[in-house]
């Protein structure tokens, strides 16, 4: 199988030696070489990652890389055999090779990360404690005006506890080319009907955020057979600051 899994990453980090993996520097315009391949060859959103993150990196495959099938990853994030625990050197053996994908993808469809269950909120009332309320609304409106077959399962996932996260995925290029083809008609013209001028770094990158909750919208249009595999982050997670920061955006604090 012809399969090509990007890795978005920004900086040098660590990247598995497998072939499967393309790492790829998203936001590359303007800035210094890393020695990945950059987002800004060929057909590009690239000068746009500060506000559409990884996504820069999607765009630029949608329309640069020939494939059978792809997928992403980031630079600290991975598929993996088992989340592991606190050892790094232990997670990196347990991260995905390309016979794994290709033993996963003769029986799914689609290759997604194990869902984030919310527990005490909505998926729709998640994003609106932890960012904008009106940017989801207004991207409800355009997926009505552009795409109304899709309203009712935008709805139905709204209202959902679990949502799969973090825009990782491996399936077919046809597929992902239609995903693209439906995701940048929406945020592109969400993008000339919000005004962000105004928000602060971390909101500014709206449009990666609100992508994370339509790839959900989309896939469940599809009908697609899945499987949902574990994921390894790279680094120790500080779960008291991690609390802290939902608390804070639990009671409105910015």
């Amino acid at each position: 199988m012809d399969i090509k899994i990007l890795v978005a990453t920004h900086k040098k980090y660590w990247i598995p030696e497998d072939s499967v993996y393309l790492p790829v520097h998203v936001g590359r315009e303007g800035k210094a070489d890393l020695g990945y391949q950059g987002d800004n060859t060929g057909n590009n959103i690239s000068i746009k990652n500060a506000n559409y993150c990884e996504l820069t990196g999607l765009y630029w495959a949608w329309k640069n890389l020939n494939c059978e099938y792809i997928g992403l990853c980031h630079y600290r994030r991975y598929f993996a055999h088992a989340a592991g625990d606190n050892n790094i050197e232990k997670k990196k053996l347990a991260i995905l090779q390309k016979e794994d994908y290709e033993k996963l993808l003769k029986q799914y469809d689609v290759i997604l990360p194990k869902p984030r269950n919310y527990f005490i909120e909505t998926v729709r009332s998640q994003y609106e404690h932890a960012h904008n309320k009106r940017d989801l609304d207004e991207a409800e409106r355009i997926v009505a005006e552009l795409y109304p077959e899709h309203s009712e399962v935008f709805a139905k996932v709204m209202n959902r506890r679990k949502l799969h996260i973090y825009n990782m995925f491996v399936m077919k290029k046809d597929a992902f080319d239609a995903y693209c083809k439906w995701l940048f008609d929406i945020l592109f013209e969400l993008e000339k009907r919000i005004d962000i001028k105004d928000y602060n770094q971390y909101e500014a990158r709206v449009f990666g955020f609100l992508s994370e909750r339509l790839f959900n919208v989309w896939l469940e249009k599809q009908g697609l057979h899945v499987t949902e595999v574990e994921v390894v982050f790279l680094e120790k997670i500080n779960w008291i600051d991690k609390g802290f920061k939902f608390l804070r955006r639990k009671i409105g604090w910015r």
